[in-house]
């Protein structure tokens, strides 16, 4: 279902944006408590271990329950109603995209739009668009998950009006580059690896014994999430770092801040002072995150495309 295939199409760009929304509605609402401990393990400076007395968060159980004792539990959806948006926004142009570069490619190329490396490319493509078109509501998500108490933005509102005016209209384009070299093979490969898992599946699962169709889906995906997580993982690091620069104030009780000139600026700093572990903070929040995610990505995204066309195949028989 994921990609243009000329002998069963039934899915229109349009119905895929659809599609892509609301897995993307969905899957937030239950992966957000990972997402808010993977920002925070991204942006201590401090080494997360039990070692290092000046470290607010340790690891996952530690850091849950002191998150949990300090800020409650709405502390796991803070940021929710942004990342909501960027969901939505997210999963509609990046299926939607995929959707119609992979039919571009069967009408103008000889290229199989069904093959691994053409999922690859689309996918990667389809990625950077959405990702340009979310770029500054993935900002928001991010100060929001950051922020400690008492709250620098109380609302959605307020936190745009005051970026606006006290650090201007970039400011919610903070860390686009990382994010563009990041996503580019971090999606290309998920579409990659999930193609190549649905058809391992297929040669490994016989035909007759292959009901389980939305199972392997969730199992195809989340391989593919944790794959292509750890593989470009550092770049996610470094986008953090830079989309809360100028919010150092909200930062303080969390302990170290930083300042960093650009990206390259970035990776120095945090191989100087962190060496390349600084790199892989949250690494395994990051990694839950990715499976759950991508594995429930696609598995909401073939579902409803499956449930689409099942509500218009009445309508092609009466036709």
């Amino acid at each position: 279902m994921v990609g243009y295939d000329p002998g069963a199409r039934c899915v229109s760009s349009a119905e895929a944006a659809a599609a892509g929304s609301a897995s993307g509605l969905v899957t937030r609402v239950l992966v957000s408590p990972l997402d808010v401990l993977k920002i925070r393990f991204q942006l201590q400076i401090e080494q997360l271990s039990s070692r290092n007395p000046t470290a607010k968060y340790h690891g996952i159980l530690q850091a849950v329950q002191r998150i949990f004792r300090e800020e409650g539990l709405t502390a796991f959806w803070k940021g929710h109603i942004p990342a909501q948006f960027l969901s939505i926004g997210f999963g509609a142009v990046q299926f939607m995209t995929f959707e119609s570069l992979t039919e571009l490619v069967h009408n103008v190329t000889s290229f199989n739009t069904r093959g691994s490396f053409v999922h690859l490319v689309c996918g990667g493509l389809a990625a950077c668009t959405a990702t340009v078109a979310v770029q500054p509501v993935d900002t928001l998500r991010t100060r929001f998950a950051a922020q400690g108490e008492p709250k620098i933005y109380p609302n959605l509102r307020h936190a745009v009006v005051t970026m606006y005016r006290t650090e201007g209209p970039q400011t919610f384009y903070r860390g686009l580059t990382p994010t563009l070299v990041a996503i580019f093979p971090y999606a290309g490969l998920q579409f990659f690896f999930y193609n190549i898992l649905q058809q391992f599946s297929k040669w490994v699962i016989p035909a007759e014994a292959q009901n389980g169709a939305n199972v392997k889906n969730l199992v195809c995906g989340s391989c593919a999430g944790v794959i292509s997580k750890s593989l470009t993982y550092p770049l996610d690091v470094v986008k953090k770092r830079l989309q809360v620069g100028g919010f150092e104030q909200a930062r303080a009780a969390f302990g170290q801040v930083r300042t960093y000139g650009g990206l390259l600026d970035c990776m120095r700093q945090i191989m100087r002072e962190e060496g390349p572990g600084g790199f892989f903070k949250g690494l395994s929040p990051s990694l839950l995150k990715a499976a759950f995610s991508t594995g429930l990505i696609f598995f909401w995204y073939e579902l409803f495309c499956g449930l689409l066309c099942t509500m218009k195949s009445p309508e092609r028989k009466e036709g």
